[in-house]
């Protein structure tokens, strides 16, 4: 069978899509769905953790090929089914979720333990990118963001029953959380369905949480920035994701930085550059400037008479410091030629080009 959800679908991209085309619909989204933009709308927060999960795994190559193969002909769904211990069929109507295939860990898992090679599934990290200003890129800093996961329910500390209700040992799976299906001496095994590999089922469900153990919750964190963080850098953050339900250590957090562009500087590697405008005077006679650098102070730079446009000038020790190296401003010179002149100053203009020999 294949996945319950259509990743392509939920950010609006065909399964052709490239990769620039899923970063570009991924970040139109996430803009448009992220809690802090919608406040007051209670789905934003689910329809934003669901943009994430789609673009963490159609933005990995691997993972997509592997949502792609499940797509496209399921969860090895041919290979048979087989009844468990309470006569209910596993095999070929199973959820992708049973495999451990919510966050993407499942169908790898599912090839190892065939191959008898099974090891612990260790909960898969959440991927997001996040937008930062030129400036807290180049000199680093902290910037808030808000990420969608799950959290033990409050209300029944993680079991699923209800208050007062009676948990006993699940029938389907004998208390051991698992189940096997195979075909032709090779054993599959997977999370029970019946208790969600806990073991144990309640007889009344947890109101608050229907029986999942789990609720959805936003958390908000402050990253820090590296200075010098180049566009498209990653960080990751140990412990920071998604809770392991089977109550081992937490998934990590992958951020990717988007660096937005600003209105005054670029950068060339170390190097910040920035255009500075002066009048036709200024350039002819020379002049005086007062240039912002990175950190908000101001530099004189003087301009010496005869400066032509295009012309750079170099403020050494104000670019980017990274890994203990600096590198410099340049600062690019722009002149403004005047388009529309006076009679008056026309011909004072024309009388000093005559003079000065200049042809026109």
């Amino acid at each position: 069978m294949a996945p319950a959800k259509d990743y392509y679908h939920i950010l609006g991209v065909a399964s052709s899509a490239t990769e620039v085309e899923i970063k570009k619909a991924f970040r139109r989204l996430a803009k448009q769905y992220h809690p802090d933009a919608r406040p007051s709308d209670a789905s934003a927060a689910e329809r934003f953790k669901e943009i994430n999960e789609a673009y963490s795994v159609l933005s990995d190559g691997e993972k997509r090929k592997q949502y792609d193969l499940m797509r496209r002909f399921g969860p090895l769904g041919s290979m048979g089914s087989q009844r468990g211990p309470s006569g209910r069929r596993t095999g070929s109507s199973f959820e992708e979720q049973d495999l451990g295939f919510s966050g993407f860990g499942g169908l790898g898992d599912l090839f190892t333990s065939i191959f008898g090679r099974g090891r612990k599934v260790e909960v898969e990290p959440i991927e997001l990118a996040v937008e930062i200003p030129f400036r807290v890129a180049a000199l680093g800093g902290k910037v808030p963001v808000t990420i969608g996961v799950t959290e033990a329910c409050p209300t029944c500390g993680g079991s699923g029953a209800a208050p007062g209700a009676s948990v006993t040992t699940c029938s389907e799976c004998n208390g051991r959380g698992e189940v096997s299906f195979g075909q032709g001496g090779f054993a599959v095994r997977r999370p029970c369905p019946a208790c969600r590999g806990r073991g144990k089922v309640a007889s009344q469900p947890c109101p608050a949480c229907r029986g999942q153990g789990e609720v959805s919750v936003n958390k908000r964190l402050m990253i820090t920035v590296p200075p010098g963080t180049e566009n498209g850098q990653r960080i990751r953050l140990k412990g920071q994701g998604q809770r392991d339900p089977s109550g081992g250590q937490p998934g990590d957090l992958l951020i990717s930085f988007q660096v937005e562009v600003d209105r005054f500087f670029r950068r060339d590697g170390l190097d910040v550059i920035c255009t500075v405008p002066i009048n036709l005077a200024q350039a002819v006679l020379g002049t005086r400037l007062r240039v912002r650098t990175l950190d908000g102070r101001r530099v004189v730079l003087k301009v010496p008479a005869g400066t032509g446009p295009g012309r750079t000038f170099r403020i050494r020790g104000h670019g980017i410091e990274r890994n203990a190296r600096r590198g410099d401003q340049l600062v690019e010179i722009a002149v403004d030629v005047p388009e529309n002149l006076t009679a008056e100053q026309e011909k004072m203009f024309r009388e000093f080009a005559e003079k000065s020999g200049l042809k026109w």
